[in-house]
């Protein structure tokens, strides 16, 4: 199947509107609204127009990542938050290939580590593990192995801090 990864643009919003909302239907962990915080997201200062990707299958929108700014101790680094594949091609890859995507352009534009709220058995396999090796704490209540970050520079940098997600996020 031949996936073809790249930047959202404005006239791909109602269908990425339509894939986030079908991938979050009947999702386990969702409170229905994924595909209007992405509407929200991208119009908050934290939007980084680069870190927003669609994936295409024969000209059809079927994904889409997003990947928002955050502050810990100081520094900016990414949120991964959501990550969407129409129900009928997830565990197809087609995830996996917008992570990796999206990894590269963000360590491309110089960001260091990507933090994330998700499952467990998920995204460790695309190099996520529990945020608190990195010293990253949030005050929102989740199971430690379920908020993951990444250090898209491979390093083993500490930032010893409280994440601050968007407002949009809604916390």
């Amino acid at each position: 199947m031949e996936i073809k990864i790249r930047q959202e643009l404005e006239e791909d919003y109602e269908k990425v509107y339509q894939v986030v909302k079908s991938a979050f239907d009947k999702a386990e962990h969702t409170n229905g609204d994924e595909q209007n915080l992405v509407n929200r997201l991208r119009n908050s200062h934290t939007f980084v127009p680069q870190l927003s990707l669609v994936a295409e299958r024969n000209g059809e929108i079927v994904g889409h990542i997003l990947f928002t700014k955050a502050k810990v101790s100081g520094t900016t680094q990414l949120v991964l938050a959501p990550l969407s594949v129409i129900p009928a091609l997830q565990s197809c890859g087609i995830g996996g290939k917008l992570i990796a995507e999206g990894h590269r352009i963000a360590r491309e534009l110089g960001y260091e580590f990507s933090v994330l709220f998700g499952h467990a058995h998920y995204y460790p396999r695309f190099g996520y593990v529990s945020a608190s090796l990195f010293g990253i704490q949030t005050d929102i209540e989740v199971p430690d192995e379920n908020f993951m970050a990444i250090n898209l520079q491979g390093k083993d940098t500490k930032l010893n801090g409280m994440l601050q997600v968007a407002d949009e996020f809604g916390n």
